[in-house]
């Protein structure tokens, strides 16, 4: 799979293996604040970050949950919309009325946390870290312009889907997958190794925006 991943203003042709097995990367624990910021979701086949019966949503709406696209195609509740491009969806989800998401575009070197639950235990787990680097997926699921965010935050089997949150408690995007290394296309020099991969706001906000008409949910990002 060709990743082309991008640090600050630079531009690196690389390439990466988005993970479908093995159980992690960096430290996630337990969290009990995990449960208000995401759902779990029953699949019936392996996913991307699961290799068994769940993954990850994120409340949206009273009616409407983000999640991954590969975990929305084998859940248990109805695909509203697909991404055309970039691994994820929106699902039919009963929330709590007071449900309303507020997102907003992390930049590279901020501080993020993810949100998830693990396929091993069941449980609600979180980690924190920083973006690292944009980087451009192509597989069955993201296609070019897609374009996604590795960060040096934890990720488990089961948080496919999961939600990323600033530091000012806006969503920043949805985990995709985890690659144990990026490397350079010419110079094979590894740049990244073991990073989690999230799609950020900014690469979904349109599609989201006008399958949902609510563009007050967006908080203005950073100059």
């Amino acid at each position: 799979m060709k990743i082309t991943a991008m640090k600050t203003s630079l531009l690196w042709p690389a390439l990466a293996a988005l993970a479908l097995s093995g159980c992690s990367v960096g430290h996630t624990e337990y969290s009990r604040t995990a449960m208000q910021h995401v759902d779990m979701s029953v699949t019936g086949i392996p996913t991307v970050l699961g290799m068994g019966i769940l993954g990850t949503t994120i409340p949206l709406t009273p009616e409407y949950s983000l999640t991954a696209a590969h975990v929305a195609k084998t859940a248990v509740q109805r695909v509203k919309a697909y991404h055309p491009y970039c691994d994820v969806a929106i699902i039919y989800h009963k929330n709590s009325p007071e449900t309303l998401a507020k997102f907003r575009s992390g930049a590279i070197g901020e501080p993020i946390k993810m949100y998830g639950y693990s396929f091993i235990s069941a449980m609600p787990v979180e980690s924190s870290g920083v973006n690292l680097a944009r980087t451009a997926i192509t597989n069955k699921w993201n296609k070019k312009p897609c374009m996604a965010m590795a960060s040096n935050a934890g990720v488990v089997q089961g948080m496919s889907g999961g939600a990323v949150y600033n530091a000012d408690q806006t969503i920043g995007g949805v985990i995709v997958g985890y690659s144990h290394e990026i490397s350079n296309v010419r110079s094979k020099k590894v740049i990244l190794k073991d990073v989690s991969l999230y799609i950020p706001y900014g690469d979904f906000k349109k599609w989201l925006e006008s399958n949902l008409g609510q563009t007050q949910n967006a908080t203005p990002d950073h100059a």
